[in-house]
Order: structure tokens, then C-alpha cells, then sequence
């Protein structure tokens, strides 16, 4: 096992659970938003929870961000593929993790279609029966944005009335520390669009 696999667990039980508190807050969307990524920024600073090398956590003061835009929090129709694809998802190390394609989510932007891939782990460890995955890319990468594309997750139940949150798109965590073994967005979700929502590159 790569190291850091271990913590990526941890760190993402952690998101959606930071994810689900902030979809049931009453809270207006701005505030609600805010909350959720000062409590980011806290596991990032924090030594426990921490996926940033030391010398950076020492000087850390919060990850970049574009503005919240609502703009980017779209209804999408989901699609559930049958029987979907096998393969193994590249990732920035020789780990290969074995994922099936299990759906798909159809939305607009800006009047325009789009499609995203949802990828689910042939063999889900305990905590993740129900987590999907939607690593992407879109016209910021390399610019804005890390340009190994950003991540997205959601869960089955979610699949009953999807709603895509650009806002809540993350980093891979080879973005931050190249300790970590990271999946490679597939091709097929490339977003030709420039997606200015969610956490920008680090160090920037």
C-alpha cells in the first residue's frame, strides 16, 4: 500500500461528512459554504488531520479559492449505466484501483450540455459501499486550477435527486503532497468549459 492511502481514507469519510452537515444546514448558501471550507482549512492546519508536508502546514493560512458562485450548482439527471465498464483508473503512481463506471450525470451550463462519469470501486472497503466517485477536468487545469483535474464525490442516495455542487470540487491530494497516489480524471470527463468554481492550485 502506497503510504497516505490510509489517511485519503480518513480525509474522505471526513468530506462527506463535512458534505452532509452542510447540505442540511439552514443556513444561507454563502454562509454555509464558508463554514464548510474554514472547516477544511482547519484538517489542513491541523497536525492530526493534516495531508500538507510539514514545511508548508507550518506556513499555512488557508487554501484559494474562486469566489462561490451559484451559477455553478446545477440540477442534473442521472443515468445508471447497466453492466458498466471494468477498468482500472490510472492514478499519478503504479497503483492501479479497479473501478466500474456506474452511471452518468447530464446538466447544462451557461445553455451548454455537458455529461460526468460516476466511478464506483469494484471493492469497496468498509465506509465506502456507497460512495461515488467523479474525478474531472475542465479549461482551468494548468491555469487556475491543479492541472492533474479536480475531484468530485457522492453518494448513491444523492443519485435520486442530483444536484452537482462545482463549488465543493477539490484537489487531488498529489496536489498538495506527492506522498499520496492520486487517480487521473478519465478522458471521457474532460469539460470543455472553464469551470471557475471550487479550490484553485496550491501555492498560488
Amino acid at each position: 500500500m502506497y503510504k497516505g492511502l490510509s489517511d485519503m481514507r480518513y480525509l474522505l469519510l471526513f468530506a462527506l461528512t463535512l458534505k452532509a452537515n452542510f447540505l442540511f444546514s439552514q443556513e444561507n448558501y454563502q454562509e454555509k459554504m464558508q463554514k464548510y471550507r474554514d472547516s477544511i482549512d482547519l484538517s489542513f492546519s491541523d497536525s492530526a488531520t493534516s495531508i500538507l508536508k510539514v514545511q508548508d502546514r507550518l506556513v499555512f493560512h488557508g487554501l484559494n479559492y474562486f469566489p462561490v458562485n451559484e451559477k455553478y450548482v446545477v440540477k442534473a439527471e442521472f443515468i445508471k449505466i447497466d453492466k458498466g465498464k471494468i477498468f482500472e483508473m490510472i492514478t499519478t503512481t503504479s497503483r492501479r484501483p479497479v473501478y466500474f463506471i456506474y452511471g452518468k450525470l447530464v446538466f447544462q451550463i451557461d445553455s451548454q450540455a455537458f455529461e460526468l462519469f460516476l466511478y464506483k470501486l469494484k471493492d469497496p472497503k468498509d465506509g465506502y459501499e456507497n460512495w461515488l466517485f467523479c474525478p474531472f477536468s475542465d479549461l482551468t487545469n494548468g491555469e487556475e486550477t491543479y492541472g492533474g483535474g479536480r475531484y468530485l464525490d457522492f453518494t448513491i442516495d444523492d443519485m435520486k435527486n442530483p444536484v452537482i455542487d462545482f463549488n465543493l470540487c477539490y484537489n487531488p491530494y498529489c496536489a498538495y503532497n506527492d506522498r499520496y497516489s492520486c487517480p487521473v480524471p478519465p478522458k471521457e470527463n474532460f469539460l470543455n468549459i472553464r469551470v471557475e468554481a471550487g479550490v484553485k492550485k496550491f501555492h498560488e
